[in-house]
């Protein structure tokens, strides 16, 4: 039987990794579906070796260098992915002369923008390289949320009505640039994600819960979002193993996260140790009633 697969683009892509295990899944997928890709370490940010696969590092302020790698590698498309902790200095910056125009305005986005200003013009000064940023959804598609529960377990109606709530929260938070999750307890939002990440909210939840703070008795949810003006292309909303953990540890009924716009990793090791915990993981469709789980 003939070979299936369609042939990648002309040119190479490259993948640009932080921290986590996204970066691997996106490079296994590429090989799969036929490409090669050069992996770029964020140096201080990637702790993956990513072995079988040729592999530079490079600063995440040298612009100067990635335009050389990029013409050295034949680069011409480029996806965004993995974890990054630090934001850098403006006075890193080692700009080319492609990337000019748009050092005013990342500058001014590492000072005061949030994450997805300063993913928007990290973007357009790739795309000034003249590199196709494609987003991880595009190279890897089985890793999108699907709508619905992805293992045994499904939410009550009191843990829809949590969802609902923790949605609206996460949408207004979204649209101020600052997080992508909220928590929700009893109706009650009781988290909202900052720069610390999900796994540091749930663990402030688990605190505060400790603490007598937030209701023992009464689970709760967490749903994570797309921001409503977020480009697919980078940092989309991810949950994965380490998520079930935080949240059984948290004490909440289940996680939910939008279908189609986040990322599902490791997806039988996530819902395995759900299933184990008796706790639910559903994918919502925000344009249905309920998020398409009624």
């Amino acid at each position: 039987m003939a070979d299936q697969r369609q042939s990648p683009a002309a040119g190479r892509l490259a993948i640009i990794a932080g921290d986590g295990f996204l970066p691997i899944y996106l490079a296994q997928a590429a090989r799969d579906a036929g490409d090669e890709p050069l992996m770029i370490r964020l140096r201080n940010e990637a702790a993956q070796a990513f072995e079988g696969f040729e592999t530079v590092t490079a600063s995440i302020a040298d612009i100067a260098g990635f335009a050389s790698i990029f013409r050295q590698h034949g680069i011409n498309r480029v996806v965004l992915s993995g974890a990054v902790k630090r934001r850098p200095d403006w006075r890193d910056i080692r700009p080319n002369w492609k990337a000019l125009r748009q050092l005013p305005s990342l500058v001014g986005t590492l000072i005061s923008g949030g994450d997805d200003a300063l993913l928007q013009a990290a973007i357009g000064i790739i795309e000034a390289q003249g590199c196709t940023v494609v987003g991880a959804h595009e190279i890897a598609p089985a890793l999108l949320a699907r709508v619905g529960a992805l293992g045994i377990h499904q939410p009550s109606d009191d843990d829809q009505r949590d969802v609902t709530k923790a949605a609206e929260a996460a949408t207004k938070l979204g649209e101020l640039d600052i997080g992508q999750g909220a928590v929700s307890i009893g109706g009650r939002v009781v988290a909202l994600e900052g720069v610390e990440g999900t796994d540091q909210m749930l663990h402030r939840v688990a605190v505060l819960r400790a603490e007598g703070r937030i209701s023992a008795r009464r689970k709760g949810v967490l749903v994570k979002l797309c921001k409503p003006q977020q480009d697919m292309r980078a940092d989309l909303p991810s949950i994965g193993p380490s998520t079930v953990e935080n949240a059984v540890r948290a004490g909440l009924a289940g996680i939910a996260v939008e279908a189609g716009r986040s990322l599902v990793l490791e997806e039988d090791k996530m819902v395995a140790a759900a299933n184990e915990a008796g706790i639910f993981i559903c994918g919502i469709d925000m344009g249905l009633p309920d998020g398409g789980l009624s």
